[in-house]
């Protein structure tokens, strides 16, 4: 098995990203930029193709026409690759999560809203859904926690603006339970586009939209939570 070089474990600093590991070989910056957009680049495209345990160090260096003696001078190592394509793909700042758009356009219908939320996780997002799915078996324990405490800060972030629409008490569990069916139909709903491949996007996408806001409605339609069977 090949191993990697500089094996480093990076620790939680509670930024929104996963830490990338700090490697200077080169001191030209635009150099090292270009370096490494070829090396993410190329092993996305393994990533995806082979899976993140089947590819190589010499796969990617093959891929990207980087030197295997150089390389280092990049990257870390493989999980060093995964985890700036995560930053870059799955952390996207160019897809802005639900919460944020609420807050940022309160005038704007809730429907209106999620469809444009969806439209970008759906394509911008989409090879970092794949990629995220498919690597979290072998992402490193810091990474994972990282990870999830991200996914936990924007599901109560968008809790806390549907409890606001829905007039909700603020313990009531159903807007975290809606919350977190959101941001999983954003993010895996596209792996399932085989099942209506036929199907106009933009048809899929008001649906599944209408969808969601019935479900904030209904629950503003019963504002207390319901009893215990």
């Amino acid at each position: 098995m090949e191993a990697d070089n500089k094996d480093n474990n990076p620790e939680l600093t509670g930024s929104d990203q996963l830490t990338e590991a700090v490697v200077d070989g080169v001191q030209d910056t635009s150099l090292t930029e270009l370096r490494r957009d070829q090396i993410c680049e190329a092993a996305l495209e393994l990533f995806l193709k082979k899976g993140f345990a089947s590819t190589t160090i010499r796969d990617i260096c093959a891929q990207s026409g980087v030197n295997q003696a150089s390389i280092y001078d990049y990257i870390a190592n493989k999980n060093d690759i995964l985890r700036r394509l995560l930053n870059k793909l799955w952390f996207s700042s160019d897809v802005v999560n639900l919460a944020d758009r609420i807050v940022q356009h309160q005038d704007a219908p809730f429907e209106e809203q999620v469809t444009e939320y969806l439209r970008d996780s759906w394509t911008k997002k989409r090879k970092g859904t794949l990629l995220a799915y498919r690597a979290v078996p072998h992402l490193q324990e810091d990474d994972r926690r990282a990870m999830r405490i991200r996914d936990e800060t924007v599901i109560h972030s968008l809790a806390s603006q549907l409890r606001r629409m829905a007039k909700l008490a603020d313990n009531d569990p159903r807007a975290e339970i809606l919350a977190n069916l959101i941001i999983f139909m954003a993010a895996f709903a596209p792996m399932r586009d085989w099942l209506h491949k036929n199907v106009d996007d933009e048809i899929i996408l008001s649906t599944v939209a209408a969808g969601i806001n019935a479900m904030v409605v209904h629950l503003a339609e019963q504002p207390n939570e319901p009893a215990e069977l």
